[in-house]
């Protein structure tokens, strides 16, 4: 089985599309993980998650899909995510609301580890180095039962291994093996990257031969940018976009 690796669209459609296109144009794949934030900061929510539930999905919660169902609080949030936020809150069809009501914190696929943020806390802690501790990322492994873990939040693409919890940015078209040794990977983020790259981030893992390879994929950043305008959401949320920060 072959499955597209996402996180963190964020109601980018744009990005989305570019993303399923281009993993076809890798050779396919037969379902899809998602990690969580299919929704908040973008003006398309219902249209990416209509055209996620369009393949076999395996998909569990982030903080802003959560926070879009009313299931936690946005006092949290900076004042550009909350408006974003509540704006969503009032698009959201009731199928919508009702699938992501329906996604797990986390969940065992294929012999993988899906969750959106750390396994102590899939909804708010950031699996970053300069966020825990070198003991909270050994305490991490602990808390998975599979060889890898594949989690999102961060919008930044890495992979961490567990002997000497060693973090290592992911390279574009690089291959992994997820058995090799454990580890923690992150994808990159599809709707809103945060490392400098604006490009759209995924990956695809082929559980077959244990292949994980990231991708990036140039996308129509302009027409993003343009809904969001048109939504009257915060002009951060496009900006953003054009520098991937």
């Amino acid at each position: 089985m072959r499955y597209l690796v996402v996180a963190d669209i964020h109601s980018n459609l744009e990005a989305l599309q570019a993303v399923i296109a281009h993993a076809k144009s890798q050779g396919g794949f037969d379902g899809i993980w998602c990690l969580g934030d299919i929704v908040g900061y973008g003006a398309d929510p219902n249209a990416c998650l209509t055209l996620l539930r369009s393949y076999p999905l395996a998909a569990v919660s982030g903080n802003h899909d959560l926070a879009a169902i009313d299931a936690v609080s946005i006092v949290e949030f900076n004042e550009h995510a909350k408006q974003a936020v509540l704006w969503t809150r009032e698009q959201l069809l009731a199928e919508d609301r009702e699938f992501l009501a329906g996604n797990p914190l986390r969940r065992e696929e294929d012999g993988v580890t899906l969750l959106h943020g750390t396994p102590s806390d899939p909804v708010w802690a950031y699996f970053l180095p300069q966020m825990m501790t070198k003991a909270e990322v050994e305490d991490s492994f602990t808390q998975i039962n599979t060889q890898s873990c594949l989690v999102g939040h961060s919008h930044i693409p890495f992979i961490c291994l567990e002997e000497g919890t060693q973090f290592v940015k992911l390279q574009e078209g690089q291959k992994k093996m997820l058995t090799q040794a454990r580890c923690v990977v992150n994808p990159g983020s599809v709707g809103q990257p945060r490392d400098g790259d604006p490009r759209a981030a995924y990956a695809l893992y082929d559980a077959g031969t244990d292949s994980f390879v990231h991708h990036r994929v140039d996308y129509d950043i302009e027409a993003a940018q343009a809904k969001i305008a048109v939504a009257v959401l915060p002009d951060i949320l496009a900006s953003r976009l054009a520098v991937g920060r």
